[in-house]
């Protein structure tokens, strides 16, 4: 079943893509027709790719591996910032700082000290600087929470990206691609589609349009959340079962092999008085 429909994408406005002039040439497949020199996107194919796109994103939630959410244009910032926290994944909405993944190290260096900063604050050690040192470390705390503050919880790599305009996010998707890591993307009539893994051809200028595909994609991250939840319950009830389940056994092995003890001697005994009445009745 499919996670939207061609009508709420129609509504949304996804199906307009850029003036024909400025087309690129590989987005063919993904065109319908065209009308007053801007490309009409074939909502059809967008309908499939959105639901090849959340099936792969839902496995990955299910899996417990983070996807990494990217959209710095003021049209989708708000709104994929929002989508993301809804289910707990990183998002850079703000600006991209270069070297996000191929020099993750430095990144995660960047994200301790506003740790550090926060620590120095809640043990007091803050309240003890001088006025102008307070100054100085606060604006860097704001400025390493407006760029860095939605992916303080990643600690390693994600495993894929989604991302809106992937002209724009160019960086990031070259990054990516170094690294081997997936990209998602809404791409629209004037991008190349061949840098991407998984192409999702529709309107990226338009938050509703934005709006409607991440809500798609959304559902699908959190029924994977979901059901990594049941199967880590079920498999905690499994180990409990099986943790319980050798101690009565063992208990019984025990007073078997107890009783034997005890049956051994008064078997001896019973054979004894046996063996020498047998010469008795021989003569």
């Amino acid at each position: 079943m499919s996670r939207t429909t061609f009508q709420e994408l129609l509504d949304a406005g996804a199906h307009f893509g850029h003036l024909a002039r400025k087309w690129n040439p590989k987005m063919a497949p993904y065109i319908f027709d065209q009308k007053n020199g801007i490309h009409i996107i074939d909502l059809h194919k967008t309908v499939a790719k959105i639901d090849e796109a959340a099936e792969m994103m839902k496995e990955l939630a299910r899996s417990g591996r983070k996807i990494l959410f990217v959209a710095t244009k003021k049209q989708a910032k708000e709104v994929v910032a929002e989508k993301a926290l809804s289910v707990n994944m990183p998002s850079v909405t703000e600006r991209w700082p270069g070297g996000m993944l191929t020099n993750f190290p430095t990144i995660r260096k960047a994200v301790k000290k506003m740790n550090t900063i926060d620590k120095m604050k809640e043990d007091g050690t803050f309240d003890k600087l001088a006025k102008r040192e307070r100054l100085q470390i606060d604006r860097q705390r704001a400025k390493l929470e407006k760029n860095l503050g939605s992916i303080k919880d990643m600690s390693r790599l994600p495993s894929a990206l989604f991302i809106v305009d992937i002209q724009k996010e160019a960086n990031a998707v070259k990054e990516a691609a170094r690294l081997n890591i997936p990209v998602i993307a809404m791409v629209d009539t004037c991008c190349d589609p061949t840098q991407i893994d998984y192409v999702i051809p529709a309107n990226d200028d338009a938050t509703r349009s934005v709006e409607v595909i991440l809500d798609a994609l959304c559902k699908a991250i959190q029924e994977g959340l979901e059901e990594r939840k049941l199967e880590k319950e079920k498999s905690d009830a499994e180990e409990a079962q099986a943790s319980d389940a050798p101690a009565a056994p063992a208990r019984k092995l025990r007073a078997r092999k107890g009783a034997a003890v005890k049956v051994e001697p008064e078997a001896e005994a019973a054979e004894a008085p046996a063996a020498e009445a047998a010469p008795a009745e021989a003569e």
